[in-house]
């Protein structure tokens, strides 16, 4: 089994371009799914759908949530699917199996008075501080993941044009950059980032204070230790900065499906859960202006 894993990722890669990001989080679910059928002593090219239903019940029992079991099924759904395209099945015993129902919460938001007093906190004195304006800057002006935002590299920005190419796998979108931020990028480009690196072969955009590219766990230190100087009460995250981003575009009249080429949502149903928020804005401005109000 082991080396239909490693075929399946490697078709992955190759022929789905997927990224690294979401190979990872496919390895693990099937090494998981793996070592359940080890232990349990099942042939995993002949398990039935009543085994593949004892498999998500097992991870319900040990208390993992319902977004991680229906992404469990999705990652095994795709493997077995592999299997069938290679001709090592005849049958997916994925097939008829439901995802558990996963309750959309409302995503965490910030005001924009909040946005403005977080981004207010790096000073631009030293070189740290050049890059952490940058960095929050950007984080709020173009809406990525975090991880989208630590894969770039220093030509995947073009500060005349006042755009970024975001590459996700096979998929690229342009994002537009606003004046603040590109005033932020250009100040740590030109005269933090060229002293920061050891190696002027280093392509990565962001980098930390050693020179290298910086991380998921580095960039959410960041945006902690500044929350904490800002003295916001609120959990923020990097990703509270990408849902702010969108909610507060949305709030001052941007198109949702604008919205949704910025974000990278390949469903607009998943843009579409930042309505509430702009039905709320809505409210409020008729509460004001209506004279019956």
């Amino acid at each position: 089994m082991e080396e239909q894993i490693n075929n399946f990722l490697t078709f992955l890669k190759n022929d789905k371009r997927l990224s690294e990001n979401t190979l990872q989080s496919y390895r693990r679910d099937v090494v998981q799914y793996e070592g359940y059928v080890t232990k349990k002593d099942i042939n995993y090219l002949n398990i039935e759908k009543d085994g593949i239903n004892a498999y998500l019940k097992s991870l319900q029992k040990n208390n993992k949530k319902s977004s991680t079991v229906s992404r469990s099924l999705a990652s095994i759904r795709s493997f077995y699917q592999y299997l069938l395209r290679t001709k090592l099945i005849t049958k997916d015993p994925t097939e008829g199996i439901q995802s558990p129902k996963i309750e959309k919460k409302a995503p965490s938001v910030l005001s924009s008075q909040e946005v403005e007093l977080l981004l207010e906190q790096p000073t631009t004195e030293d070189l740290k501080g050049m890059r952490d304006k940058a960095m929050l800057e950007f984080a709020y002006a173009t809406g990525m993941r975090v991880t989208e935002i630590i894969s770039l590299d220093l030509d995947c920005v073009d500060l005349e044009q006042g755009y970024v190419v975001c590459k996700n796998g096979a998929k690229q979108r342009n994002i537009p950059l606003g004046t603040m931020s590109l005033k932020a990028l250009k100040d740590y480009i030109e005269n933090a980032r060229p002293i920061i690196i050891k190696d002027d072969s280093v392509k990565a955009l962001f980098v930390n204070i050693n020179g290298k590219r910086l991380t998921r766990q580095g960039f959410w230190k960041i945006v902690k230790y500044y929350k904490e100087q800002a003295h916001i009460s609120k959990e923020i995250t990097p990703h509270v900065l990408r849902h702010s981003f969108a909610t507060h575009l949305l709030q001052n009249g941007a198109d949702l499906k604008a919205i949704q080429t910025m974000l990278g949502h390949s469903d607009i149903s998943s843009t579409q859960v930042y309505m509430q928020f702009q039905d709320e804005n809505i409210k409020n401005i008729y509460r004001k202006a209506h004279p019956r109000a």
